[in-house]
């Protein structure tokens, strides 16, 4: 049974952003989520999103690209009309690319794709849908547990989600007169495809994650997931501008 909230999740087809919008069904929060190019595993997100009490509606959209967001603002407005509604009460910017690039041999063109996806596309996509989204809305950015501490070859993604951290405060104060609450979850690493899943496939980074994290294991989608579902709620409505990190006490 729906509870009336419509969330917008970016990268909804997998890892993280698959389990928000699969926590958010739970609670009978209806979603819009967006897929790059998979449309069978957002399909099937569909599906288990029905399964788990909430409708849930896919839309292709490469967050990299903002030349796209007036396109997508239209396909959003029509998406809600069909769930009933003229606006929606949450936004998570969770699409993401990952970089394992080094000082020495990151590029020009990598470093730019990330600033597009990771500090762009967040800033654009929220600014775009800012007409849509309800007073006392709240928003979830997510970062990264690197944009507190550093590891080798990740010279571009570690700086641009502490960038991600700062756009977030600066979102907050923008955001306050009309009682939008914006805060930002910071995974540590997760078990996913992602970086073409080189924590959740390989056994020594696996490990060696695991080793330095007080509860000694990595993490996995479902364990942030949660989350950000708890933050977009009611519970969390006095929470503003905050850094939560999810990682299991990694580097502590």
């Amino acid at each position: 049974m729906s509870n009336g909230k419509i969330a917008i999740v970016t990268g909804g087809s997998r890892g993280i952003g698959r389990s928000a919008v699969l926590c958010l069904a739970r609670r009978g929060v209806r979603s819009i989520f967006t897929y790059n190019a998979n449309r069978a595993e957002a399909d099937k997100v569909v599906a288990l999103a029905a399964e788990a009490g909430a409708r849930a509606i896919a839309l292709q959209l490469d967050t990299g690209h903002v030349g796209a967001f007036d396109g997508f603002a239209g396909h959003v407005r029509a998406a809600l009309a069909e769930l009933g509604a003229e606006r929606f009460d949450y936004l998570v910017n969770n699409a993401g690319i990952s970089s394992g690039a080094s000082l020495e041999t990151i590029t020009e063109a990598e470093m730019d794709a990330l600033y597009s996806v990771h500090f762009k596309g967040v800033l654009f996509l929220t600014q775009k849908l800012l007409p849509l989204i309800d007073d006392g809305g709240r928003i979830v950015n997510i970062s990264s547990g690197l944009a507190r501490f550093a590891m080798p070859n990740r010279i571009g993604y570690g700086p641009i989600k502490a960038a991600v951290e700062a756009l977030t405060r600066s979102m907050a104060v923008e955001l306050g007169p009309r009682r939008i609450a914006v805060n930002v979850v910071a995974p540590g690493a997760i078990a996913t495809d992602f970086s073409g899943g080189i924590v959740r496939d390989n056994p020594q980074v696996n490990k060696a994650v695991a080793d330095h994290t007080a509860l000694g294991r990595v993490g996995v989608p479902d364990d942030v997931g949660p989350v950000i579902a708890a933050l977009l709620s009611d519970d969390f409505g006095w929470v503003n501008a905050q850094r939560i990190e999810v990682a299991g006490g990694v580097h502590i």
